[in-house]
């Protein structure tokens, strides 16, 4: 394995670790794709560090089990801010 992938398997997952982050926040954080990260923290993390790599798998798995939470909170989160914007009522006006 390239030295710059291997630094950067351990970035993300010390990343991953340090701040319980998901893996689309690991991704934008590191301007890398979601692939990549999986692909990095999953696979290529087992051969480098055995016992990061379960720690890692317990966060994810973690993740995977509140995703379904989240994404109830981000819709109704988009809502109650769609709410709270004034709707126009009515159509246009004409000025004489």
């Amino acid at each position: 394995m390239k030295d710059y992938i291997q630094k950067r398997v351990l970035d993300l997952s010390c990343y991953i670790a340090d701040h319980k982050a998901t893996v689309r926040q690991a991704a934008k954080y590191f301007g890398v794709s979601k692939s990549t990260v999986h692909k990095d923290v999953t696979e290529r993390l087992l051969d480098i560090n055995a016992r990061l790599a379960s720690e890692i798998k317990e966060i994810l798995e973690l993740n995977k089990a509140e995703r379904h939470i989240r994404g109830g909170e981000a819709t109704k989160k988009k809502y109650k801010v769609c709410m709270e914007i004034p709707l126009k009522k009515g159509g246009y006006s004409k000025k004489v």
